[in-house]
């Protein structure tokens, strides 16, 4: 896995699941990304206000208290150039399409591989 060098750019990782935050967490520690984590839909919102230099925010689907798509648009409605990558459990063509209508900009399939989420981050970010 090349490591793109991220160094100072902030991501938003929302996953309710501790054990997949903390590997997503493992894995981007190795760019020099500003991390930030969130556990539910509502404090991916409240952490998006309070960092307006967010540069990217990958968001599990399946949260408690408000779904990632939910979530999704509302921070789309105070920032809406800010790249939104789904992560989901579930790769039905439906679901993808759904995913790309509901404001994301992509989206990744779990199991996540490191080489994965790189590549994917790096196609949004300088």
């Amino acid at each position: 896995m090349d490591a793109k060098n991220l160094t100072g750019i902030k991501i938003l990782i929302v996953e309710d699941d501790l054990s997949s935050r903390l590997y997503l967490n493992k894995i981007m520690e190795k760019t020099g990304a500003v991390l930030l984590n969130a556990g539910d839909g509502l404090q991916a919102i409240e952490i998006s206000r309070q960092n307006p230099d967010i540069a990217l925010i990958l968001m599990d689907i399946q949260l408690p208290l408000m779904d990632g798509y939910t979530s999704a648009k509302k921070i789309r409605e105070f920032r809406d150039k800010i790249v939104i990558i789904a992560q989901t459990a579930y790769g039905l063509s439906g679901d993808m399409e759904n995913i790309l209508a509901s404001g994301f900009d992509d989206y990744l399939i779990k199991p996540i591989y490191s080489w994965q989420l790189i590549e994917k981050i790096s196609a949004f970010l300088p």
